[in-house]
């Protein structure tokens, strides 16, 4: 069960930080403030340090991972170009890494929650990760 459920765990974490790293890419390009900008791209890396993390934890127990659900990427790079469409602002690209960040760290909760029996490594870089996300979360807020 331990194995298991570590395995689950890090899977959904692994989703999670390719959504992460997936959104930010598409955003830190429009970013107009430098500050704002900055923020994205040290969050990016952090996210892919966290990415290569989570790649050697899975390859320890022989498992590739997993991609982020198609319909939910589908979905977000829907609602981010629509809004970008809208009004291609900087408090648009700060509501929306706010939203994703919140959906990601409710998410990351209800695993750790599901997925009780797993090992403390795997629980470890899920708290990081929610602790990346919600981070984010608080230095963008000025830019809403």
């Amino acid at each position: 069960m331990v194995e298991q459920d570590t395995i689950k765990l890090l899977r959904e974490c692994d989703a999670g930080v390719k959504m992460g790293v997936s959104s930010l890419a598409d955003v830190i390009p429009i970013t107009q403030s430098k500050e704002l900008k900055q923020l994205l791209s040290d969050c990016k890396k952090d996210h892919e340090h966290l990415e290569r993390d989570l790649e050697k934890l899975l390859d320890k127990y022989h498992d590739d991972g997993k991609e982020p659900a198609a319909i939910a990427k589908g979905m977000s790079w829907m609602k981010t170009n629509v809004k970008l469409l809208m009004n291609a602002s900087d408090q648009t690209v700060a509501d929306l890494m706010t939203d994703g960040c919140n959906m990601g760290v409710k998410s990351l909760h209800m695993y750790l929650n599901q997925y009780q029996a797993a090992d403390e490594d795997s629980k470890s870089i899920t708290k990081r990760l929610i602790d990346l996300e919600e981070g984010l979360a608080m230095d963008i807020r000025k830019f809403l």
